[in-house]
């Protein structure tokens, strides 16, 4: 049988209740405090019950994180990061796919698992505002990612406009004139890709350049095929863009193999700039360029969100917050010659 709070109250000579403090993170006690119990804790091996801390507070102990695509590394990535921050504060991550489409968004997002969970991130791709308007669950809700809403809840998501800007900016820095944008969506204004595709366009009117349409290449959805498939559309054009600005990582690697089958070489013929700097940008035969988005600030804000409903803090508002990024220059971009 394993020890007891009791025990390790005895053991550090101090109360059950502080203890208790201890253990929940409570944030009053001293450092002094902390480390004292803390060692009768590691002496013990003692282990809390998490399950049954939730169940007395009516909680199950899981959160939900509802992505597209479990086969993008983007999301798998910050996958990890959020089920890291979530064990921080005793939770488990119940993992979702939506596959991106309308109506499994609106499932998730109106408590399909509120049976089981105790609060939802969603990164959304369909849903859209009328169908937050009317979510009817109690439980927690956070959004993620590019899409902007008018609805109560709290939205978590780096500044897409200026982050696409400053990839743009770093490729008319290097002296680059012709820059397409691949990754547009074709469905709707409001879609993620228009976000970065309105700063590809504020970043050029503002160097004085003009925003050439035959060099944007929309796509129905963010791979490795599309990439390649826009790619091959803007070349097939008989357009020679002189840099390219992909909606993700994943794009701008179909693009570039597109780029390496057609005999141009990145960067010396043609510079690449990717988005969400995944792993497989940072391996592949010309390290690639990419936007950066601080994935653990946004898992550890997500969480941090739901917890913090969850424990009914007075005065919390929704927010629109807004974690860092940034440019990580790496082998695909160079000076035009």
């Amino acid at each position: 049988m394993g020890a007891s709070l009791k025990d390790v109250a005895q053991l550090a000579g101090v109360s059950v209740k502080t203890v208790s403090n201890v253990v929940n993170n409570y944030p009053h006690v001293t450092p002094a405090m902390r480390e004292r119990v803390q060692a009768a804790i590691d002496a013990l091996g003692y282990r809390p019950n998490l399950i049954a801390r939730h169940l007395r507070k009516g909680r199950t102990g899981i959160i939900a994180l509802a992505v597209p695509e479990l086969g993008n590394p983007y999301f798998a990535e910050l996958a990890g990061a959020v089920i890291d921050a979530a064990a921080r504060h005793d939770y488990t991550v119940l993992l979702d796919h939506t596959g991106g489409r309308r109506e499994n968004e609106i499932l998730v997002s109106q408590g399909f698992r509120a049976h089981v969970i105790d609060g939802l991130i969603l990164s959304p791709i369909e849903l859209e505002a009328e169908d937050l308007l009317g979510r009817s669950e109690d439980a927690p809700l956070v959004l993620l990612g590019e899409r902007e809403y008018d609805a109560p809840y709290d939205q978590i998501a780096i500044d897409n406009v200026a982050a696409a800007r400053s990839a743009v900016r770093h490729l008319t820095g290097l002296g680059h004139h012709r820059i397409a944008f691949l990754g547009a969506r074709r469905e709707s204004a409001r879609r993620p890709a228009h976000l970065r595709l309105r700063g590809w366009r504020e970043e050029l009117t503002a160097t004085g350049l003009p925003c050439d349409d035959t060099l944007v290449a929309a796509t129905d959805g963010f791979g490795r095929v599309d990439g390649a498939a826009a790619m091959n559309a803007v070349l097939d054009r008989g357009e020679q863009p002189d840099a390219v600005f992909a909606y993700n990582d994943l794009v701008a690697l179909g693009a570039m193999r597109v780029l390496t089958e057609r005999g141009l070489r990145v960067p010396h013929d043609i510079s690449v700039v990717g988005f969400d700097d995944i792993e497989e940008g940072r391996f592949s035969p010309v390290a690639l360029t990419t936007v950066s988005p601080d994935k653990q600030a946004i898992a550890r804000l997500a969480v941090q969100r739901v917890v913090a409903r969850l424990a009914d803090t007075p005065g919390l508002e929704p927010e629109h917050i807004q974690p860092g990024y940034t440019l990580t220059v790496r082998e695909s971009t160079a000076r035009r010659t």
